[in-house]
């Protein structure tokens, strides 16, 4: 008789189906982890199992596995187009990556069918019709009898509200990686050496090039804070680093994204520049390095981005790049997330590429507004980081930044109105007579300034606003947000609107700087009777600045 070593797959109180051993011998998985020995049996003896373990720990095995055995051990057996089993996931990556791994068992099963359902066209309609229908409109259309798993890297407020609706007293497991004492809640794995580096934002771009220069021949990714920052970078780096693969991916993106993730996974070296829609549970083979040029918006992301090296007993590094305003982030991941750092000192003498990211902006109108785009994104989503004590916007040094972002002018936006930037220099440069590379794009960017030109005639030489489709979205949602504030306000008790609301503050505080005399009787009453107006050309200067 054959001895069943402890880890084997053969050890488990319950056997696996010969179908199943066989794809696990396939796929090289010759023995269980951690997370997987404690789950698959619980799983299986019909009990609903909550389980929480560091990234690439193989949680993906760990209810897969489960799923074809409790279908094929029904005693009524499906019928046909009858749904044995949902896997839902948070991105569409991780949901083809699933996929994936589930064909793999499932040829061993011509019974078995598998669908793969992911979001439309339009990402952004797709999280709102999200948000609106829920997780829990799908909840109650699952039968109540029925085995639920959740699986996590970390258990967020988010997590725990799910397993209370959608798990019937479910075994709580925490896996922690072998070697590692029970008080320790570490979330990211041991073999995981995480590093932070401190420099100021006009420091960063190069630091950034030197790094990925001195490891071409290396694997990385590269996470930035928003899709308009990923364009304008990715473009970047492509153009400044030569003889490596650079590809671009972001949750705006439409058909490319499967295609652009798939390449990468089978590339041996090469940079992605990407956004969060990369972080959770993405498995790319051999990834060296995990770079964060913008520190995450929250710090369950954090441990889910460097997440995606040091996976399976793998080693891998992770890097932070971090503003001196921001380094008490780095007590603050030890504390909350219980992430021990390094420090990484900035290379000295490295080369300064910003003129010449400059120098592509004025000789391409294209790059040119990429930028203007990612930094104002930047700004914003700055404004709303969710550990805002560190993160605060009022402390950010705007002119370092737009150095950094190798602005060539400042945007006009609502975070930087009344501020001056002595330590920036705009160029000297007409940036309206800068010009599209691409052809068609500066023909009909000549044929929208004509029209322009002809409407101001028209109007006696002032400018006419047309509101495009981005402004009536978000005009849209504006008026639908009133009406909900409204609706409150009603059934509270209170009939003020919000644009009376808003009129209303911005009197008060006119008549305060008249009475500590700030300004005269004559400024505050032009004010006062101009206030609706300065408000409505606020918002035409917001347009021109997203345009």
């Amino acid at each position: 008789m054959e001895a069943v070593t402890e880890g084997s797959w053969e050890s488990l109180p319950v056997a696996l189906s010969p179908g199943v051993l066989q794809a696990l011998r396939e796929l090289g998985f010759a023995r269980m982890t951690p997370v997987q020995s404690a789950t698959i049996p619980l799983f299986m003896n019909n009990k609903d199992v909550a389980a929480e373990a560091v990234t690439g720990s193989g949680k993906t095995l760990a209810f897969v596995i489960p799923i074809l055995e409790i279908l094929l051990r029904r005693e009524e057996k499906l019928k046909k187009m009858q749904v044995g089993a949902i896997i839902i996931t948070p991105t569409r990556e991780l949901a083809i990556q699933i996929d994936e791994v589930l064909s793999h068992f499932t040829k061993h099963f011509p019974r078995f069918s598998q669908i793969l359902l992911i979001g439309g066209r339009n990402p952004m309609e797709d999280v709102e019709k999200f948000k609106e229908h829920g997780l829990n409109a799908i909840l109650d259309f699952l039968p109540k009898q029925r085995r639920t798993g959740l699986f996590s890297a970390t258990q967020t407020q988010e997590v725990e509200n799910l397993v209370r609706a959608g798990l019937r007293n479910p075994v709580r497991i925490s896996v922690k990686e072998k070697g590692v004492a029970a008080s320790n809640t570490q979330k990211t794995p041991t073999r995981l050496e995480n590093y932070y580096m401190i420099c100021k934002a006009d420091e960063k771009f190069n630091q950034l090039v030197h790094f990925l220069r001195q490891h071409k021949q290396e694997k990385h990714l590269v996470f930035f804070s928003t899709c308009a920052c990923v364009e304008y970078y990715g473009k970047a780096l492509e153009s400044l680093i030569k003889q490596v693969k650079i590809m671009s991916i972001h949750g705006k993106m439409k058909d490319k994204r499967n295609k652009i993730f798939t390449e990468f996974r089978k590339l041996p070296g090469g940079i992605l520049v990407c956004t969060d829609v990369m972080a959770r549970g993405i498995d790319i083979p051999e990834v060296h390095w995990v770079l964060q040029y913008d520190p995450p918006s929250s710090a369950s992301a954090f441990v889910h981005r460097c997440g995606r090296t040091a996976r399976i007993g793998n080693v891998g590094s992770a890097l932070v790049f971090l503003l001196p305003m921001e380094e008490s982030y780095i007590n603050f991941l030890s504390i909350n997330q219980k992430c021990p750092m390094q420090e990484m000192k900035p290379q000295t003498n490295v080369l300064d590429l910003l003129p010449k990211l400059k120098s592509m902006a004025l000789a391409d109108r294209a790059v040119f507004e990429k930028g203007m785009k990612a930094f104002v994104s930047y700004v914003q989503a700055y404004a709303k980081h969710e550990c805002n004590l560190i993160f605060r916007i009022k402390d950010l040094d705007f002119a370092s930044l737009a150095k950094g972002f190798a602005l060539l002018k400042m945007p006009k936006m609502p975070e930087l109105r009344g501020k001056c930037f002595p330590d920036f220099t705009p160029v000297t440069v007409n940036t309206d007579s800068i010009s599209f590379k691409d052809k068609n794009r500066e023909k009909q960017r000549q044929k929208q300034l004509e029209q322009q030109r002809k409407e101001r005639q028209e109007n006696g030489g002032k400018k006419k606003f047309i509101k495009n489709k981005a402004w009536s979205k978000q005009k849209a949602k504006r008026e639908k947000k009133k009406k909900v504030t409204a609706k409150r306000r009603r059934e509270e008790g209170s009939d003020i609107e919000d644009e009376d609301m808003e009129e209303l503050l911005n009197d008060t505080r006119l008549l305060k700087r008249l009475k500590k005399g700030k300004i005269s009787e004559e400024e505050f009453e032009k004010r006062l009777t101009g206030s609706q107006s300065r408000l409505k050309a606020e918002s035409v200067a917001d347009l021109e600045s997203e345009g």
